[in-house]
């Protein structure tokens, strides 16, 4: 991208938020609405409607930059790249333990273990080897609707409707009672949708029904660092594959994929082209682009160094929606989820349908490729965890 436009489309965007302040002070002094942080200064001459008209010409403004960027299609680039031949995948492990509906997954760094939790309130720690239990807790609420392993693979972090993020050491000692051990790191005001640990155990990322993501430190419980930008519940997260660890991309009920810097919690970037919630963001192996699973029944792929979609993955036999979404080691292929029991795996770059894999017996809910590359994990409503490789 051309440094001048680049700039441009910066411009434009610091512009509208800006206006957007504007706005929101406005109506805050309207309607006599008390904010703690400070807005732009709003002038006696400026009215709500021309406030709005000009955000809109902004607006417009940024779409127009972003189109002239817009050159050549995806697919277009990838016709010269060759296809990919026989595509085969099957079960190869399935995990059953929990009494209700699979929520949420995570793979430890090691390779072999697995945190998965449940409607029914369980969080359990597998190993995917031997299918064996190796932990299991007992939450204090039902819909333990997020769950993650820590780097170090010394502990796991879950949450749900209890609007907490708890964190539990683990031990060799497998009787040991890890609920003794529990430390309630994150506080909501609204149900826990998602957590991720940052790249060391110390920090940990979180999103919720309130409309905010929540940057805490897992020693202290203090929050570091809030994000505000969604208008609605905020579904999921995931944060930058870099060592540094910066950015972290967030979706939602308000239809929009919001990038943010965590380090200022300002957001840098924002796509709203999906037309329902987004239920699933996942960012591509070399940190330029992200992927996202919604409910209008597409996975989309955005380019950050453009600043747009770039591909839709859908067909017209596909009418239910995409729950989660992740990308092959290589970033060539897109696994998705569906609610209608089905994996579909997407060409990235040529934009087509390779494989349909079929195993559950219910909506699938979450679905995360191992470290290594070598396999992936599916969890669904049927009560099961399926590994395929």
């Amino acid at each position: 991208m051309p440094i001048a436009r680049s700039l441009n489309l910066r411009h434009l965007w610091n512009c509208v938020v800006t206006k957007l302040h504007i706005l929101l002070a406005l109506y805050c002094s309207q309607h006599k609405v008390h904010l703690c942080n400070d807005h732009a200064e709003v002038q006696p001459n400026e009215t709500l409607t021309n406030l709005k008209a000009e955000s809109d010409t902004l607006k417009t403004k940024l779409e127009d930059e972003r189109a002239k960027l817009h050159d050549v299609e995806l697919h277009q680039v990838a016709e010269k790249v060759d296809g990919l031949g026989q595509f085969i995948m099957k079960t190869r492990r399935t995990l059953k333990g929990h009494g209700n509906k699979v929520l949420c997954m995570d793979w430890c760094k090691d390779k072999r273990r697995i945190v998965s939790s449940s409607q029914d309130g369980k969080v359990i720690v597998w190993d995917a080897f031997t299918t064996n239990k190796e932990h299991a807790v007992t939450m204090p609420c039902t819909w333990v609707m997020a769950c993650a392993y820590a780097p170090s693979g010394c502990a796991v972090a879950c949450g749900g409707l209890d609007n907490k993020c708890s964190v539990y050491p683990l031990s060799l000692d497998k009787n040991e009672n890890l609920a003794a051990k529990k430390k309630s790191v994150a506080m909501h005001t609204n149900y826990l949708s998602a957590c991720s640990f940052t790249n060391s155990d110390m920090q940990i990322l979180t999103s919720s029904g309130d409309g905010t993501c929540a940057l805490w430190d897992v020693e202290s419980g203090q929050l570091l660092q809030s994000f505000h930008g969604h208008a609605a519940d905020v579904l999921c997260l995931d944060l930058a594959p870099s060592e540094t660890g910066n950015t972290f991309v967030s979706g939602g009920c308000d239809k929009k994929a919001n990038v943010w810097d965590m380090r200022s919690g300002q957001c840098i970037q924002s796509f709203e082209t999906h037309e329902s919630d987004i239920n699933s963001v996942r960012y591509y192996p070399s940190g330029d682009a992200f992927a996202s699973g919604s409910d209008d029944a597409t996975c989309r792929l955005y380019d950050l160094r453009a600043d747009r979609e770039v591909a839709i993955y859908s067909k017209e036999s596909i009418i239910f929606g995409a729950s989660s979404v992740d990308f092959s080691l290589s970033g060539r292929l897109l696994f998705g989820g569906y609610n209608d029991y089905t994996i579909n795996v997407w060409d990235v770059l040529k934009g087509t349908r390779v494989s349909i894999l079929f195993g559950h017996e219910n909506r699938v809910s979450s679905l995360r490729l191992s470290p290594d590359g070598t396999a992936f994990c599916s969890g669904s409503w049927d009560h099961t965890l399926r590994i395929w490789a």
